[in-house]
């Protein structure tokens, strides 16, 4: 008489979740983003204020002043508003990486991330799919920008405007990745916005969003060493080759590099066993 093994509890239990379950969730999180940013419109027209400002008024101030000679990618002398273009680019790629952290600290405060990260889903990827969604958003913020642009005479090559989407959004997560991590080391909203400050503006000056390193070499060696070695500014020079159709290793490289470190460390910061929050709540 063959004998029939009872089957063991593993096996009715189910190992992991279908695809279409991550494909849900990672919607469902973008489209919940989605919504926000369209009922905020004021969130829309200050991600678009602050780098027109730079481009109808300090660019057309310091045009005679800070001409760019022929420097890599660009072929020609060329206007200063065109050289500034990018670096407004990385300003609406950092400053919306900045406003997305900061609403994950005011979902925080009111319970919605904690309803979020007692998912089910891994933690990572509920963390990866909302960094996801902010880059889908400034990613929105920045071609609306580009279409203004081109009014105001910043016309790179049209198939600039394809290829410079990839290093979009490499940038974008370096960006989001960096301001989800900061998000972790707050646990009150007012105190994050002082840590964007302190973030954001020595970032974007500290680097060559508003003028060329080698000029940067020139007056201050000291600089030009703290610019290089800001992530900014090789997300600033991944956006400036691709938009005229140039890939740029290095700034590659390292903008990767720094995705995925800044990525790890904020996913480990919101591990509730051994992260930053979990040690901020055992001290409380």
């Amino acid at each position: 008489m063959s004998s029939i093994a009872p089957a063991r509890p593993d096996d009715a239990t189910p190992r992991g979740f279908p695809l279409s379950a991550y494909v849900v969730c990672c919607r469902g999180i973008v489209w919940r983003e989605a919504l926000r940013f369209l009922h905020q419109r004021g969130r829309f027209v200050s991600a678009l204020v602050r780098p027109l400002l730079w481009l109808f008024i300090f660019a057309a101030g310091f045009r005679q002043v800070l001409g760019v000679s022929i420097v890599p990618p660009y072929v020609t002398y060329i206007l200063y508003e065109v050289y500034i273009t990018p670096g407004l680019v990385g300003m609406i790629l950092l400053f919306n990486g900045m406003q997305s952290s900061l609403s994950m600290v005011y979902d925080r405060e009111t319970g919605t991330m904690k309803t979020l990260l007692v998912s089910p889903l891994p933690r990572w990827f509920l963390l990866v799919s909302k960094l996801v969604a902010g880059v889908a958003v400034g990613i929105l913020q920045v071609y609306v920008f580009f279409v203004i642009a081109w009014f105001w005479d910043v016309k790179p090559p049209w198939e600039g405007y394809l290829y410079v989407l990839p290093a979009l959004i490499l940038a974008g997560l370096m960006l989001g990745a960096l301001g989800m991590l900061l998000s972790s080391l707050v646990q009150q909203l007012e105190n994050f916005a002082g840590i964007m400050n302190f973030v954001i503006f020595p970032m974007y000056f500290a680097s060559s969003a508003l003028y060329p390193l080698w000029r940067v070499q020139e007056s201050s060696p000291l600089l030009y060493t703290i610019c290089l070695f800001n992530p900014f500014t090789h997300a600033v020079e991944l956006v400036r080759f691709a938009l005229y159709r140039q890939f740029n290793l290095e700034a590659f490289a390292i903008v990767l590099g720094c995705t995925i470190a800044f990525l790890g460390a904020a996913i480990l910061a919101y591990d509730p066993s051994r992260g930053l929050i979990s040690r901020k709540r055992q001290a409380a």
